[in-house]
């Protein structure tokens, strides 16, 4: 895959966002059953696989403004799914080590969104 062509680098990223998905699956189904795991893994699963979600309707917007909406609607999605791992990681529920992990990835995701919303902001201007 030649990671230069603009498609092949957003599969990367989608690919990305969706192993980020199921291992938040995989962590949170492992938390054993109770409130803590009630509360935590609902929101973190949700928010951690709406970021894919998201990013994917982002490739398929109307316009530049659509796709960086879209865009940012996954940047909170992240952001929110980051704090829910924090909330797991203060509770220690779950194996520490794996949130943390999860926390880097998560990182990295908002600063390729972030990254990703500027350039299509940058470039609607110069259109203008």
């Amino acid at each position: 895959m030649n990671q230069n062509d603009p498609k092949n680098r957003y599969a990367g990223f989608q690919e990305r966002c969706a192993r980020f998905g199921g291992r938040i699956l995989v962590l949170m189904g492992n938390l054993p059953v109770g409130r803590i795991r009630t509360t935590i893994a609902d929101q973190l699963a949700r928010s951690a696989t709406a970021i894919g979600a998201n990013a994917c309707e982002a490739r398929s917007a109307e316009s530049r403004a659509d796709f960086v909406h879209k865009m940012q609607v996954a940047l909170k999605e992240a952001r929110e799914a980051y704090h829910w791992l924090s909330v797991a990681r203060e509770c220690n529920a779950g194996n520490i080590e794996a949130i943390m992990e999860l926390q880097n990835e998560c990182d990295e995701l908002i600063a390729v969104m972030v990254a990703s919303v500027r350039t299509a902001k940058r470039n609607a201007i110069r259109e203008s």
